[in-house]
């Protein structure tokens, strides 16, 4: 007897097992998901065989979790060869599930973490719960201190009342010089952060966080490395917007050219964001700051031409896609700067750097050539400080020679 799920996949036989009540949601998240018939009809039929396992063992539903789907494949893999990709589906289903609230968030037990690890997931979860940081800065606290305890203790014992301020130091001085000077500014943030945390813990006596190096910061260190118009022009013409992956490149490339956004914002940009009536876009930047700049005609034109010919269907509310299964939204800054690196790449473009804040740099470059002041270029890439545009009064000495008043007495 077989069965529809969904008006959709069709099975050899009904649904059954503890999970039958849950699959037919599974199977329309993954046509949501974007997935291809072949593919929804693999992971239904998977979850299904998964199900009728479990209810083979007499596994309970509120019981399930990875270690059922591992015991799974390797049964599985005596009378049906096991395919690339059922191991990522059962994950996916496992996940789905969690989501739905059947199963409780799975944690890996204690025992199973490194001492390092321990002490690592403590002082996430005290970075989320009690200081409410961002999931972005957790993250980087995190790896920080991973790289520290890893440093002092390796894999032996960690004993963090051994800790003593020349470790500090000398992690310090051994990584920042390897860092750009912000991350470096982030790496002796997180210390301290750490530092703080264990004391109040009471795992260490003394203040070791006064002890953390003060990372120079010298101001306007570095000209911006701006990537040329003529190189803007080259990239954006060399892009095929014949295709879906091309329509939301150029459309992206266009948005950090001529708004001077940063990878961030175009990540987080949502559809409601754009306003078609009166052509604004409102950019949510740093923090909780959102600010209202003009859309220009041809940055308009790229985006509607992506939401109407290349946009994946989803429920997503992010304006920008991935182009490939599972269809969601691009997943941080990290995957804009990829975008950058993979065009220039392919359009054989010698930029000054890979990353997307070339464009901004270019953008400020350019409209301090045109004659604007660095009060409406700080203006346009919305710095929260004017220190941080006085960094572009060292790109152009030509223009600022004509604002210099002349000397007393003439030229001697």
């Amino acid at each position: 007897m077989k069965c529809m799920v969904n008006d959709d996949v069709v099975l050899s036989r009904p649904l059954e097992g503890p999970l039958s009540t849950y699959i037919p949601g599974f199977a329309q998240w993954t046509r949501e998901e974007g997935y291809t018939f072949s593919s929804r009809r693999r992971k239904v039929y998977l979850a299904a065989c998964f199900s009728r396992w479990l209810g083979q063992q007499a596994a309970s539903v509120r019981h399930v979790s990875s270690e059922h789907a591992a015991r799974y494949r390797r049964s599985r893999a005596r009378p049906v060869q096991i395919r690339r990709g059922d191991a990522a589906t059962l994950r996916q289903l496992l996940d789905f599930l969690h989501r739905q609230g059947v199963l409780p968030e799975g944690k890996i037990p204690p025992s199973r973490l490194t001492p390092i690890e321990q002490i690592v997931q403590a002082f996430e979860g005290y970075l989320r719960k009690e200081r409410s940081l961002s999931e972005v800065t957790v993250v980087r606290y995190v790896s920080f201190v991973r790289e520290f305890l890893a440093h002092r203790f390796g894999e032996g014992p960690v004993r963090l009342s051994r800790l003593c301020a020349g470790d500090v130091v000398r992690f310090v001085r051994r990584q920042a010089p390897r860092l750009h000077l912000k991350t470096a500014k982030l790496l002796t943030t997180a210390l301290r952060s750490f530092l703080h945390y264990v004391r109040y813990r009471g795992e260490i006596t003394q203040d070791l966080a006064a002890a953390v190096p003060t990372v120079a910061n010298w101001s306007m260190p570095s000209i911006p490395r701006a990537i040329s118009a003529d190189a803007v022009r080259q990239l954006l013409a060399s892009i095929n917007r014949h295709t879906a992956t091309g329509r939301r490149d150029y459309a992206i490339l266009l948005l950090l050219a001529r708004l001077g956004l940063r990878a961030g914002e175009v990540v987080r940009l949502e559809l409601e964001d754009i306003n078609w009536n009166v052509g604004s876009l409102t950019v949510p930047g740093k923090g909780d700051q959102r600010a209202v700049l003009p859309l220009p005609a041809d940055v308009g034109s790229a985006i509607a031409t992506y939401l109407r010919h290349g946009r994946p269907q989803s429920s997503c509310r992010q304006v920008f896609l991935r182009t490939k299964v599972p269809i969601r939204s691009l997943h941080s800054s990290q995957a804009i700067a990829s975008l950058v690196r993979h065009n220039l790449a392919r359009a054989s473009i010698q930029a000054p750097t890979n990353g997307a804040h070339q464009f901004r740099h270019a953008l400020a470059t350019k409209m301090l050539r045109h004659g604007a002041s660095l009060t409406e270029i700080g203006e346009v890439l919305r710095h929260h400080s004017p220190e941080t545009t006085k960094i572009y009064t060292k790109v152009d000495l030509d223009s600022l020679r004509a604002l210099a008043l002349p000397w007393p007495g003439g030229v001697r």
